[in-house]
């Protein structure tokens, strides 16, 4: 999990609650509501998710957004944000995405809640659904691609 001031809190709210559900939680800060830069603690967090140290990844900030344009930076690393359970019912199901951004001042913390949850629970389609593994297996080609041409 990563956040900076903005997602501080409800960052633990949603930690407190995968921990209630056996998930290990690795948290990259921020610590505090002090002011801080985002991408101090979104970069190491995508990171985990793309070197595979961490499963998935759980970013939040103010609106989502630029904790999901930094993640997206990462190949391996496929970031979407949800603000309502359906469309983070959708990151996973259709999309088989490993990053939920959430926007902390954009949801209160019982919406918040049960976008995690939804995003936490919910199955790839794509396992039993060939288009929707056709359709990731697109996208994954895309990163591929990119990063050959990029020289990683």
């Amino acid at each position: 999990m990563a956040s900076d001031h903005a997602g501080y809190a409800l960052k633990g709210e949603i930690a407190a609650w995968l921990t209630t559900q056996g998930h290990e939680v690795v948290d990259f800060g921020a610590h505090s509501e002090q002011a801080c830069d985002l991408p101090d603690h979104v970069y190491p967090a995508a990171l985990a998710v793309a070197d595979g140290s961490c499963d998935r990844g759980i970013f939040v900030d103010g609106v989502g957004y630029g904790s999901a344009m930094i993640a997206n930076k990462l190949p391996g690393v496929f970031a979407a944000v949800a603000q309502d359970p359906f469309c983070a019912g959708l990151a996973r199901s259709h999309s088989d995405t490993n990053v939920l951004c959430i926007g902390g001042k954009i949801i209160g913390s019982a919406l918040a809640m049960e976008v995690a949850k939804t995003w936490m629970t919910t199955d790839w389609l794509g396992l039993t659904e060939e288009k929707y593994a056709r359709r990731v297996a697109k996208v994954v080609q895309i990163d591929a691609d990119h990063i050959r041409r990029l020289g990683a």
